[in-house]
């Protein structure tokens, strides 16, 4: 049972009468708990709605000919709380931040809810049979799961969680239902890599339903006083790990005509190996895992840059980024100044001493860190990627706002989203004389 906190005018659930403060009890006969009871309970032409005003209990039949959304509104987007992580995983990243920062930053959510609304992972540990049941029953696919190991021994120790091994018998039930699984392996040196990594591989490989493996490194900041020890792998651990997924990939090629696993673009830098080419990633499902990011990004600015066909010149542009996209943005430069020779952009890779320098992606820059290294740089312009700030757009990581940050420059900040094409643009065309 979930409350109405609002109806939209005009639509199935007003018509019907559902009221705000309603309690909703189910749709169809059916419970309604949270987001996705109502979401798929919903999707009918027809739906009995049993609600609680006050001391009655009213069935309204509420007509939905579009099969869209009834119009019912709550307080929150899955109408109860996030379900909170009950692990304690040795390479955990929020465990990993430093004190003061906003309460929001140090929550661990394991929700298999957000699964299926924002293709967050889960680890299952949070779930019963039933819960897998109802995830059959509503044929939620892809389910992205945070495996990390198949050995159940082992990953009762990384998530130092006793039920965390017995769960995975969950992925056999996910797949054998026909419900394709993206997993997930966060690689910790001396533990889950090697002949453990190939164990995992090949665990989950037998699986039909697997869609994707990503293997990506733990993340390992500065402030990991009193945490499990884990070391950073170096570049030829990264050549190894490279290999090591490379090689069943070509298996699964051969087998299956995808690829299938992949490792995130971190290792290929270390390694100072090459990115794979672009159809190796076979339509990139593990971008949001940092999985054939550079390579998209880097397709996406190409084709965006051979389109377009004048560019403004008349402002000098600073783009500022982590450490590990530097020398994948000055090769994009590179290729607009071919074109375009007038162009006047320069590119500073920030380093990172809130989360410290083994910390060298974009998203985790902080807005201090920014003005302490490039306050006095003389530039027309700002652009930094848009994954450097919140969702909301505001805020860095360490609670700098964006106009702060514009006020230290002393100059404009633009943010460019995630795909080359914006970047493109950003650097060809808005730049004009208003």
């Amino acid at each position: 049972m979930v409350i109405v906190s609002s109806v939209v005018s005009g639509s199935p659930a007003h018509k019907a009468g559902i009221k705000p403060c309603d309690n909703l009890i189910s749709l169809n006969g059916n419970e309604i708990n949270d987001a996705l009871d109502y979401y798929f309970y919903a999707a009918e032409t027809s739906v009995k709605a049993v609600v609680k005003r006050g001391d009655e209990t009213l069935t309204l039949s509420i007509k939905n000919r579009s099969c869209g959304d009834l119009g019912m509104e709550f307080d929150t987007f899955l109408m109860d709380k996030k379900r909170s992580c009950r692990n304690n995983c040795i390479f955990c990243f929020i465990d990993q931040n430093p004190k003061g920062m906003r309460d929001t930053i140090y929550f661990k959510d394991d929700d298999e809810r957000l699964s299926f609304f924002q293709g967050s992972y889960c680890t299952l540990t949070n779930l019963s049979q039933k819960d897998i049941d109802r995830i059959i029953k509503m044929r939620i696919s892809p389910i992205n799961i945070s495996v990390h190991t198949m050995n159940p021994e082992l990953r009762v120790s990384m998530l130092r969680n006793r039920f965390a091994g017995e769960v995975l018998k969950y992925i056999k039930d996910i797949s054998d239902a026909g419900l394709q699984i993206n997993a997930q392996i966060v690689l910790c040196k001396g533990v889950n890599d090697g002949a453990e990594l190939e164990y995992t591989l090949t665990e989950l490989l037998k699986y039909e339903n697997i869609a994707s493996i990503a293997v990506v490194p733990c993340g390992l900041t500065k402030h990991r006083e009193g945490l499990y020890k884990l070391e950073a792998f170096d570049k030829d651990d990264c050549d190894k790990v490279i290999t090591t997924v490379e090689s069943f990939a070509a298996e699964c090629y051969e087998k299956r005509g995808e690829h299938l696993c992949y490792c995130s673009d971190e290792f290929y830098l270390v390694s100072g190996r090459e990115l794979p080419p672009d159809g190796y990633y076979d339509g990139y499902p593990q971008l949001d895992n940092g999985v054939g990011s550079l390579r998209n990004h880097k397709e996406e600015f190409i084709y965006a840059l051979e389109n377009t066909g004048d560019c403004v010149y008349n402002r000098t542009i600073e783009i500022i980024t982590g450490k590990a996209a530097y020398s994948h943005i000055r090769e994009l430069i590179d290729f607009a100044k071919a074109k375009f020779d007038k162009l006047d952009v320069s590119v500073t890779a920030i380093r990172n001493d809130f989360y410290g320098e083994t910390v060298t992606v974009s998203g985790l820059v902080t807005g201090g860190d920014i003005i302490n290294q490039v306050k006095g740089h003389k530039a027309d312009a700002f652009l930094i990627p848009r994954n450097m700030l919140r969702a909301d757009g505001d805020l860095f990581l360490d609670g700098v706002s964006l106009q702060t940050l514009i006020k230290e420059l002393g100059a404009p900040v633009y943010t460019v989203e995630a795909d080359g094409a914006d970047l493109c643009k950003m650097l060809t065309e808005v730049y004009d004389n208003d």
